[in-house]
């Protein structure tokens, strides 16, 4: 199902509609503030293996998610002050920061390390799916930017794909801020200034 939502005021109704396809289990194409991604709710370990499935990558390599804001980043990661202080400067925004992992992140999405990595997106439609749904999403890229184009290649491969407009269809700057040592893994969209 293609879904078309107004990119600026996200319609509730039509957020609703979204957030009932993942607690169901469903797979969702959606936009972000970099590329458009494929989500599933993040407790949901059989929706977590059909993406694994889906990009064909192992499951050594797990995903990163996207949280609501900085509280609820702080559920589901080690958050120093010194962190803190960065993300609060930084997000929302095209970050991925790299922290380690608290107990309620599901083991399937660990790295032997105990780390994950974890978004806020600029993106309005994105945070009103993860407030509405109370719990983060899956994001690994799809590499289309068209909404028409990304459902004629995903329609049969996931339950619904949100039309959001045409994105930047630039990666996200990935930070790792384990042991309060600020590192830029990947340069993208993201100024890195805050160094």
């Amino acid at each position: 199902m293609l879904l078309s939502i107004n990119q600026d005021n996200p319609q509730k109704r039509l957020i609703s509609k979204i957030v009932q396809v993942l607690d169901q289990g469903g797979l969702i194409v959606y936009p972000t503030d970099t590329f458009y991604g494929i989500g599933c709710d993040l407790f949901n370990k059989k929706s977590i293996k059909r993406i694994y499935q889906l990009k064909r990558r192992p499951l050594t390599k797990p995903f990163s998610f996207v949280c609501a804001n900085l509280k609820d980043i702080s559920l589901y990661a080690q958050v120093s002050n010194h962190a803190y202080r960065i993300m609060k400067r930084s997000l929302p925004g095209p970050y991925t920061f790299i922290l380690e992992g608290t107990r309620l992140v599901p083991k399937l999405m660990l790295t032997k390390r105990r780390t994950i990595g974890i978004r806020v997106p600029d993106n309005k439609i994105c945070l009103a799916i993860v407030k509405s749904l109370g719990r983060p999403i899956i994001s690994t890229s799809v590499n289309l930017e068209e909404p028409s184009v990304i459902h004629d290649a995903y329609s049969s491969l996931v339950e619904m794909v949100i039309d959001g407009g045409v994105v930047s269809h630039e990666p996200s700057t990935v930070v790792s801020l384990i042991d309060d040592n600020p590192e830029v893994i990947r340069e993208g969209k993201g100024e890195i200034n805050f160094i």
